[in-house]
């Protein structure tokens, strides 16, 4: 059993004027291919940084490509069969006349889903009949055709334990206060705008929205936005352009990656919360300049996300802000599954560090979890806002957010603050810190691998092999639970994932309940 142990004196380090290299900013412990990654630099972080990956066993690798490789074979054996009139083919083709013409469908992913994603599509899409709250209710569906097709059969699954949705703080329910006071925002305003803000979409509760989002980040100012996967993909193109780079971290949501790319601006990849290789990246940027003519770059854009919600591990922002400063980047920082989930206050991962709001450049995030509701938000200096409402395709084209949607976010966030006049809010923060902490710890020491960081509510439980996938989801859902079930190519094709959401709403006796047929 090795140990390899990279250190070295962080205070004496830090203490000097001098920037430090990332090389220094932590250490790894491998113990049997665990991996473990502290974090100890006390003038970086307020607290101890643990993260833990364990590396897929060899045999565990080997046994999951023989299962892709196996499935592949057999994949190509029912194509062949299909192909001769032996087997009926339900999936769209290229009819025999546009043989010539440009391919409207891609060889490989259709062969993955006719072959690979077909046989387990029975455990997504499950059609839910409640309020996704600790527990739900389903509407049963069976297949005669190998979930080609899927019909309801009228009947209900009942208090479903949900670990699936991302309810992190309990808002998703239709009683109580939130729920109230959208009921009473329907009957004022009604459900939809029909217009966009640029026009007469324009609410007095659009700018309560905003200045309360800018208090609770602690910003100058916020705009607010109809949807959360636009909030990245349509902003990122208005803020860096031709002659711009952007540094992505390799697992970001596709939304940034989209925004990245709709945006024209040079990309380059920096792998998963590694200060070495973005650094690495920022040195041969100030150093090379564009390509072919070597002049510096107009703007050095970096994206990250807060929790990342397929490893669950939390980004190691007060580094990230460091080498930011180092080499004069700006910072886009994605809190769709931080906010409202991560700190003292719910303030997400800058509130999680303790650290100052405005050494982010861009601060955004979602409603969509934390505060059940839906939308996006972009907070910052008022000369960002006030750029962005101009420049923004999500700001100028798209309708406004539906007004019971905007109380809804209002006055959960009210809560969170406890500008209710209750303690509401920080019970719930309370709750979920301790849900997640049990949850993670019962999962350990029961012997399963499990990605992430320790304070995050996103707990990913490695399947590896394809066959588990399934297996899986359907025994659990027998067992009344509906988790949700990741695989290639969402993931690595040999780490596969079941992925449990904690919520505030969820108590000690159903997490309990969860374990139970796990351990099974």
């Amino acid at each position: 059993m090795a140990h390899f142990i990279h250190s070295c004196n962080f205070v004496d380090l830090f203490s000097s004027a001098t920037q430090p290299s990332s090389v220094c900013l932590y250490f790894l412990l491998l113990q049997n291919n665990h991996v473990v990654s502290r974090t100890t630099n006390a003038s970086l972080y307020n607290k101890v940084f643990v993260e833990q990956f364990e590396e897929t066993p060899l045999l565990v690798a080997v046994l999951t490509y023989m299962g892709y490789g196996i499935l592949t074979i057999f994949g190509y054996l029912r194509d062949f069969l299909r192909h001769w009139g032996m087997e009926k083919c339900h999936v769209a083709r290229e009819r025999e006349e546009q043989k010539d013409f440009v391919p409207l469908y891609q060889d490989f992913e259709n062969f993955y889903t006719r072959n690979l994603y077909m046989r387990i599509r029975d455990n997504w899409n499950r059609p839910i009949c409640s309020v996704p709250g600790a527990k739900m209710d389903l509407l049963e569906r069976a297949s005669k055709d190998y979930n080609w097709t899927f019909q309801h059969t009228g009947k209900l699954v009942k208090d479903v334990i949900n670990m699936g949705s991302y309810n992190y703080l309990g808002f998703a329910e239709n009683t109580g206060r939130c729920a109230d006071a959208a009921t009473e925002s329907t009957h004022h305003y009604g459900i939809g705008v029909g217009s966009t803000r640029y026009e007469m979409g324009n609410l007095d509760i659009h700018e309560e929205l905003e200045q309360l989002v800018a208090r609770f980040l602690g910003v100058e100012s916020s705009m607010a936005f109809g949807m959360g996967f636009a909030t990245n993909s349509m902003n990122i193109p208005a803020l860096a352009g031709k002659g711009c780079l952007i540094l992505s971290d390799e697992l970001n949501h596709a939304s940034l990656v989209l925004g990245a790319r709709l945006s024209g601006s040079i990309i380059r990849v920096f792998k998963h919360n590694n200060m070495v290789s973005l650094e690495k990246l920022l040195r041969d940027a100030i150093v090379h300049g564009q390509p072919r003519t070597r002049r510096p770059w107009k703007k050095i854009l970096i994206l990250v996300e807060g929790i990342y919600s397929m490893e669950g591990s939390i980004v190691r922002l007060p580094e990230v802000i460091a080498l930011k400063k180092r080499y004069k980047a700006f910072l886009y920082l994605d809190e769709a599954h931080s906010i409202g989930a991560l700190g003292p206050r719910g303030g997400g991962v800058v509130d999680y560090f303790a650290l100052d709001p405005k050494d982010v450049d861009i601060m955004m995030g979602t409603f969509t979890k934390s505060f059940g509701a839906a939308g996006g938000y972009i907070g910052g200096k008022r000369e960002l806002i006030d750029y962005l409402r101009s420049h923004s395709h999500s700001a100028i084209y798209a309708t406004s957010m539906s007004p019971p949607v905007s109380q809804q976010i209002i006055t959960s966030m009210k809560i969170i603050m406890g500008e209710d006049g209750t303690t509401l809010g920080v019970v719930r923060l309370r709750q979920l810190s301790e849900n997640t902490t049990y949850f993670r710890r019962k999962l350990r020491e029961m012997g399963f691998i499990i990605y992430g960081n320790d304070d995050s509510p996103v707990v990913p439980m490695m399947l590896y092999m394809p066959a588990k996938i399934g297996a899986f989801g359907r025994e659990m859902l027998k067992r009344n639970i509906g988790t949700v079930v990741v695989g290639f190519p969402a993931t690595p094709i040999i780490e596969s994932r079941a992925r449990f959401c904690v919520s505030a709403a969820h108590t000690r006796d159903i997490l309990d309940t969860v374990r139970q047929p796990i351990m099974d």
